[in-house]
This record gives C-alpha cells, structure tokens and sequence, in this order.
C-alpha cells in the first residue's frame, strides 16, 4: 500500500520535473565535462 503510493507520487513527481530534471543533468554534465577533461590532462602530466 504504502509502496504503491509512494511510486505513484514519485511517478507525478516525475512528470512534472522532467524539465527540472533536464536541466540538472544538462547543468550537471556541462560542469562535471570540462572537469573530468582537466583531470585527464593533469593525469598525463
């Protein structure tokens, strides 16, 4: 029961953040790339 409502929260939870959560995977990507790409050059350092 409580499983149940829980998933179906999540699921509206869901279709109303799928923009929101776009944009936080965009945003995150966008600043975890340039990073990581640093990172491997200081590697080969």
């Amino acid at each position: 029961m409580f499983s149940h409502l829980v998933r179906e929260s999540a699921f509206l939870l869901q279709q109303e953040l799928t923009m929101a959560d776009l944009a936080f995977v965009v945003t995150t990507v966008a600043v975890f790339a340039p990073v990581a790409f640093i990172a491997e050059g200081v590697a080969k350092l």
